[in-house]
């Protein structure tokens, strides 16, 4: 199989204030340098891209030594934090955006969804767009008329398609450029985050087509998603960004893997905090049978969760609803005071300590993570989302050898022969 895009030592640099070298002169050798594909002579050392930090330089690298080879018909899923960089590399692989330095090597035509408008003129109607995104891809007239019934009821804009699309919501754009993208004859699809815009049945019709032209038509994809069960459905392999830096290449569930562990190790305690504090978790951990805190369990183990709540005003009544989920941000099951009858209420300053026993946890090897919850109907006390991470593994007691990366939740069965013989 041929490499479909080849990326050596990709690096990109942004200028953060003033843009001019400070002299007339070096200006124009700076011009004329980059007129004849040189490096930026007057470009300083910059940093890493990590916004959480404020830098002492101004030129800041988006992207630093990105190497990779993407092989023909592979479907691959870019993910990382905002600002890691997942958008400019694209641009750079779109060809919409150079890179300071390095370079790309990309073997077919590209077509690219990167924002909401990107490759349409907004004063021209939707069908003198679909022409014109068939025309820059080095299309026929006659090859785009071929396309073009399947594009038009694909988006489902039929009626506007005679319509300027600058008229159209976010939503109709999205469409029909996904649309135009997905059936025109390029050999490479770069998509970016942009199908967040459609409705769940359209990203979920998305995803599909795309999955239709990686493995029934050998399109090479790049898909750029926040969406872990979108990018796990689709992609085989995966590239994982941080601050510019590629940190992780491999099968597509790995890289997920990495990638949930590593945002949960930036922030250890939880990924999001909300509610009005009227009761908030002054203390919560994950625990063995020994009250020893653990983040590794067997199939099979009991988890003991320990969660302490401090009333910071009178409350006659509250609920702890505790959520865990895999990597893939799915909700694998849920549990909650009230499933077995327990009453919670608290004193002013009052602080309150609970202990959960999770029974005979069967699922499949994974990571997961809780989000905990107390509340009272709509009003939400105090609510962690992404904290206590841990992972489970193959049960001492679970005679089985492999698990299929689809099986979420293994359910212990009991099995009888009948010895006797049956005739017929």
């Amino acid at each position: 199989m041929s490499i479909a895009i080849q990326a050596e030592n990709i690096s990109k640099a942004y200028q953060i204030g003033e843009f001019s070298t400070g002299t007339i002169t070096k200006d124009i050798d700076r011009w004329w340098k980059l007129m004849r594909g040189k490096e930026d002579p007057y470009l300083k050392i910059g940093e890493t891209n990590d916004r959480s930090k404020k830098g002492t330089s101004d030129v800041v690298w988006s992207l630093k030594d990105i190497n990779f080879d993407i092989q023909q018909g592979d479907a691959v899923g870019i993910i990382g934090r905002n600002g890691a960089g997942k958008s400019t590399l694209l641009k750079i692989l779109s060809r919409t955006t150079s890179p300071t330095t390095g370079s790309v090597k990309i073997k077919g035509r590209i077509a690219s969804l990167l924002e909401v408008g990107t490759g349409f003129h907004p004063e021209l109607t939707g069908k003198e767009n679909i022409f014109l995104n068939g025309a820059i891809l080095g299309m026929r007239k006659h090859e785009i008329k071929k396309h073009f019934d399947a594009i038009v009821d694909f988006s489902g804009v039929e009626r506007y398609i005679d319509t300027p699309v600058k008229r159209y919501s976010s939503g109709m754009y999205v469409r029909l450029a996904f649309a135009v993208a997905a059936h025109l004859e390029s050999e490479i699809l770069i998509v970016d985050e942009v199908l967040a815009v459609g409705d769940s049945e359209f990203q979920k019709k998305c995803l599909g087509k795309m999955g239709d032209v990686s493995k029934g038509e050998g399109r090479t994809i790049l898909f750029v998603s926040h969406n872990m069960g979108a990018i796990q459905q689709l992609c085989k392999t995966g590239i994982m960004l941080q601050n510019g830096l590629v940190k992780y290449q491999g099968t597509v569930e790995n890289t997920i893997d990495k990638y949930m562990l590593s945002a949960r190790a930036q922030n250890v305690e939880y990924t999001r905090r909300l509610g009005n504090r009227k009761a908030e978790f002054i203390n919560f951990k994950l625990c063995d049978v020994n009250g020893k805190e653990q983040t590794e369990f067997f199939m099979g183990d009991d988890l003991y969760l320990h969660l302490k709540v401090k009333f910071n005003e009178k409350i006659v009544h509250a609920d702890i609803g505790i959520n865990i989920k895999n990597n893939m941000e799915e909700l694998i099951t849920h549990v909650a005071n009230f499933d077995v009858g327990l009453l919670i209420k608290g004193e002013e300053k009052e602080i309150q300590e609970f202990f959960i026993k999770l029974e005979n946890i069967l699922f499949s090897p994974n990571s997961y993570y809780f989000d905990i919850a107390i509340v009272s109907g709509n009003d939400h006390y105090d609510m962690l989302d992404g904290t206590l991470p841990f992972t489970i593994i193959e049960g001492k007691n679970i005679l089985r050898g492999s698990f299929p990366s689809h099986i979420k939740l293994f359910t212990n069965s009991k099995w009888k022969k009948n010895d006797k013989r049956i005739s017929g």
